[in-house]
């Protein structure tokens, strides 16, 4: 249980909510609530079927490039830790997103799904917790709190006309803000685990 919570929390902030409910409240703001509902039922769907692939891949990768699990946290961090201060200091929304011209639930995969939730930084991130996880049992655990993760924003954009509506564009701005934070905090402790590692293979775990 406690590897699940830690897990959700994890990938949860990692998706950065409610940076995608920003972006997702700008794309459909001339759409149906129908429409938006479909739209996030399907960003949703993606994040995790995205995730799900870093999973499974991820410790096949790392050996297909021959890079060390260490080396490839301090990376990881250092894109994730940068990813975090764009959250913390950039703009409400991404005003260069545009919407698909033939079928606008298009924007549930590119780009709600990818980038906005599921990043180069996030990605790295992903691969990382994934290949901690050696046993089946851990990524049977990781693989629960991916879906609880990717429901939980599926939820939070399914009820994005209820959340504007009660929290406003400021009140977002600053759990965006949030999410950014916390995601520089967890940048630097991939980065410290990492550069620790490597140092003291012997006395750290991966």
């Amino acid at each position: 249980m406690e590897l699940f919570v830690n897990s959700f929390l994890k990938l949860f902030f990692l998706f950065a909510p409610f940076f995608v409910l920003t972006v997702f409240l700008s794309l459909t703001r001339d759409m149906g609530d129908a429409v938006r509902k479909r739209i996030a039922v399907k960003c949703a769907v993606a994040v995790f079927l995205t995730g799900l692939v870093l999973m499974l891949g991820g410790q096949y990768l790392f050996q297909l490039l021959g890079i060390t699990l260490d080396a490839f946290r301090v990376g990881a961090g250092a894109l994730l830790f940068l990813s975090g201060v764009a959250l913390v200091n950039g703009p409400d929304v991404d005003r260069q997103q545009k919407k698909p011209d033939e079928d606008p639930e298009q924007i549930a995969v590119v780009p709600l799904a990818i980038p906005a939730a599921v990043g180069p930084a996030t990605t790295g991130a992903l691969l990382v917790m994934a290949a901690e996880g050696r046993s089946w049992g851990s990524k049977g655990c990781f693989a629960l709190a991916l879906l609880a993760a990717a429901v939980s924003l599926g939820v939070i954009l399914y009820a994005a006309s209820f959340l504007e509506r009660k929290l406003g564009q400021r009140r977002l701005a600053v759990l965006r803000r949030l999410t950014g934070l916390i995601l520089c905090s967890m940048a630097a402790q991939m980065i410290m685990a990492g550069i620790a590692a490597m140092l003291h293979p012997a006395a750290v775990q991966p």
